[in-house]
């Protein structure tokens, strides 16, 4: 059976471009009688809030977006916040080091800053590592260890990446894309890499449809599926939501989070037919439930291209 997930990071209120990729995979799920997974990604306590952890849900739901498995349930798939799951990344980590890959990073803040002028690797990352405390020698990684606590990095190999995104089509990265990259910070937090591939890992999920901000992270979880001797699931990435700006959404384009739409009184049909046009799954603007969009939907129909936001869209989601 196919199992897929919905895995927001608390760190602001869930809005239209979080829902819209929420609707797509709730809906490929849910179109192939799969089941269906709600994970808050809190890895990173600094930054989460547990009021919008637990916000998520209530909009979720009155979205008309279910789950099987997720936060509260005790069914052995769980925990379903990455903070209570930290054994799970710590055992991986282990095993990594067990394969050789890791090494200790030594390099500051400011050295990873001078590595920008280099050509850049993964989109989202920015500069790929330059590899500089990969060939350190004992000597010289107690002699740095002095000064400054090691991060963990995860060597990857020198091969290209090929897989075929279910949105996007083929892709293919080629060899060392991104450079070597941090599996736990300095600090003790685990990353994003480490943490998502582990969890998708154990959850037994088969398919991950998220945002196309993501697609360049594929290649380096994917040497982490093959790493840990663990399958790799299906990848698809869906065009984001942008402001007319080509921006992500933020503050600046206005409040448009699920919770202060609710609060002025739009029907959660408005919302969701709103997205399945704009993402391509019906022809033109109408109300509708997401469960209506169950029996003709098709990864086929989702739009390529991201989609901005216009003033009449605003003035339509201020007004509905």
């Amino acid at each position: 059976m196919k199992r897929g997930r919905f895995a927001p990071t608390p760190s602001g209120e869930m809005h239209l471009g979080n829902a819209k990729i929420a609707l797509l995979a709730w809906l490929q799920m849910r179109s192939e009688r799969g089941e269906f997974i709600l994970r808050i990604e809190d890895i990173d306590t600094q930054r989460s809030r547990p009021d919008i952890s637990e916000r998520i849900p209530e909009d979720l739901r009155w979205l008309g977006l279910d789950w099987d498995f997720g936060p509260g349930a005790d069914d052995g798939l769980g925990p379903y916040s990455q903070s209570l799951r930290l054994a799970f990344y710590e055992d991986a980590l282990t095993r990594l080091k067990e394969t050789g890959r890791l090494y200790p990073c030594y390099c500051s803040r400011a050295e990873l800053l001078s590595m920008a002028g280099a050509p850049h690797g993964l989109a989202s990352e920015g500069a790929p590592y330059a590899g500089t405390c990969r060939h350190l020698d004992p000597e010289q990684r107690k002699a740095r260890e002095k000064h400054k606590s090691p991060s963990l990095r995860f060597a990857i190999e020198a091969e290209p990446i090929r897989f075929v995104d279910g949105i996007a089509g083929p892709q293919s990265f080629p060899p060392g894309s991104g450079g070597d990259f941090v599996v736990r910070r300095a600090d003790g937090l685990f990353s994003y890499q480490l943490a998502v591939t582990v969890d998708d890992a154990l959850m037994g999920v088969t398919d991950v449809l998220r945002g196309g901000d993501l697609l360049d992270s594929t290649p380096r979880q994917l040497e982490l599926y093959r790493a840990l001797g663990y399958a790799a699931p299906a990848f698809s990435h869906a065009p984001l939501l942008l402001g007319e700006d080509g921006r992500r959404l933020a503050k600046r384009h206005g409040d448009l989070s699920i919770s202060s739409l609710r609060a002025k009184g739009m029907h959660p049909e408005a919302i969701i037919g709103w997205l399945a046009k704009i993402s391509g799954l019906i022809d033109r603007y109408e109300p509708v439930a997401a469960k209506e969009l169950i029996r003709n939907f098709s990864m086929e129909r989702i739009a390529k291209h991201p989609y901005y936001l216009s003033e009449q869209d605003l003035e339509f989601l201020a007004s509905a």
